[in-house]
């Protein structure tokens, strides 16, 4: 067994239960797991022997950002159609990323996911829905496991195209018997039920109006009978509920409900454009969404009811959402976002720095379904961060390093430790070399967009 021992930290900002946020801060890990956590001067004697240590001196240290909803292979398509609403921002770019295949889905997957490591993320959801010239979901797997992020892989699809009158264009979308045949494959594969699990398979199709009833109720079975998880794109845009009113009669909560698509094991990402009824049909089902500050006001979708959320109970994470529609990945910007945004209507306390925290870190973890992620205590995975203090970004803002976190502009870490291990170290990240893979990354997107 290894061990890893944190100490000297500035401020160690735990999440936990009782808002702990301790100066001259110290943790303690064994393995994967962390073992004790408080002042440094309370340090037992059993923990000043470790076989490492991190000296946090001027950092800023606290739980892992988690992200709930993403598009790794978006990266290969940035600033794209910029000045569209979702759905002709789609048809721009559906036949663009018709012409990806495994490798560009690999190499697209490490370019965010490094992304996302450096921005404070420890935990991201994907949702990958297109599968052209033999890309599978096990391409971005790979990605994962090699660069060290805790992964929770969504099988996305689309099986509605235009003949149907659907959005994507039929040359993107499946044929819903295979669909459900690689969902099984792939949970009984890669999902790992168990506690501090790095890899989890989440059953995922696109949206209203790209899967057809039947594959939505199809895949809700799925999921249940084997106990993982349901993601999909909800009430994103005026738009969408238009097309559930005339396709389906129904606005897009409530046809969700119908579908059986409500529940402790669903999220929903964005969730705009929901009532108050259906806020409390969220509430009273547990459903969790996932926020997408950055991918709605770039796409004028509009601005989620965070607020009314939280006030009522609803679970709610963060996403950086596709990197198309945000053209980033970085969590801690999200978070900052996401503040900002919901004072825009004129409330100066519309979301406090610390609840956009708690959103990054224990909402996020509570959307995706896990208790063992999201908060510095012990039997919690050993998933944190830190920032240093002493850069001119923070310069007049020491006084209260929390606030200086999502205040500031947003800065990439300098340290980052995933299920135990050194991920990010001095700032950089130290398993993929990702020089490489952005010269790789850029080959790839240059052919796509180019149609070479």
């Amino acid at each position: 067994m290894s061990t890893l021992l944190v100490r000297n930290a500035q401020l160690l900002i735990t999440m936990d239960d009782a808002a702990r946020a301790i100066p001259d801060g110290a943790l303690f890990v064994r393995d994967h797991v962390i073992e004790w956590v408080g002042p440094a001067r309370d340090l037992p004697p059993a923990y000043l022997a470790p076989d490492r240590v991190v000296d946090a001196t001027d950092m800023v240290v606290l739980p892992g950002l988690v992200n709930t909803h993403h598009h790794l292979y978006q990266t290969l398509t940035r600033a794209l159609a910029p000045d569209s609403a979702l759905f002709d921002w789609l048809k721009t770019l559906y036949p663009i990323w018709g012409r990806m295949d495994g490798e560009a889905v690999y190499v697209s997957a490490l370019t965010g996911m490094a992304e996302l490591i450096l921005s404070g993320c420890t935990t991201s959801s994907d949702h990958l829905y297109l599968f052209p010239n033999g890309a599978k979901l096990d391409d971005e797997i790979r990605a994962a496991q090699e660069i060290g992020l805790r992964f929770h892989a969504a099988r996305g699809s689309m099986s509605l195209g235009e003949s149907k009158g659907g959005l994507p264009p039929d040359s993107v979308v499946e044929d819903e018997e295979l669909v459900i045949r690689d969902c099984v494959r792939v949970i009984e594969r890669y999902h790992d039920p168990k506690p501090y699990a790095m890899l989890r398979i989440v059953v995922a199709p696109c949206s209203p109006f790209s899967v057809t009833p039947d594959l939505m109720r199809e895949s809700a079975r799925l999921a249940r009978h084997y106990g993982v998880t349901l993601h999909t794109h909800l009430a994103e845009t005026k738009d969408e509920e238009a097309f559930c009113l005339a396709r389906f009669g129904h606005r897009p909560a409530s046809y969700a409900e119908r579908l059986d698509w409500v529940g402790s094991d669903v999220w929903w990402a964005h969730s705009v454009h929901v009532n108050e009824p259906e806020i409390d049909l969220m509430r009273r089902t547990g459903t969790g969404a996932a926020h997408c500050p950055t991918s709605n006001m770039r796409l004028a979708s509009g601005i989620a009811p965070v607020r009314r959320w939280i006030d009522a109970g609803v679970k709610v994470g963060l996403g950086v959402d596709g990197s198309a529609s945000n053209d980033g990945s970085h969590m801690l910007a999200e978070a900052r976002q996401a503040l900002l945004l919901q004072r825009v209507m004129g409330n100066p306390q519309g979301l406090k720095a610390y609840e956009a925290l708690w959103l990054a870190t224990r909402g996020g973890a509570a959307v995706l379904g896990r208790d063992d992620i999201g908060q510095l205590a012990p039997v919690k995975a050993a998933d944190f961060i830190g920032f240093k203090l002493d850069r001119l970004d923070y310069a007049g803002a020491l006084h209260d390093p929390l606030a200086a976190l999502l205040f500031c502009a947003p800065q990439c870490v300098d340290l980052s430790v995933i299920d135990g291990r050194v991920v990010v170290e001095d700032g950089e990240l130290q398993t993929v070399d990702w020089s490489l893979v952005i010269e790789k990354h850029n080959r790839i997107s240059k052919r796509m967009i180019r149609g070479e």
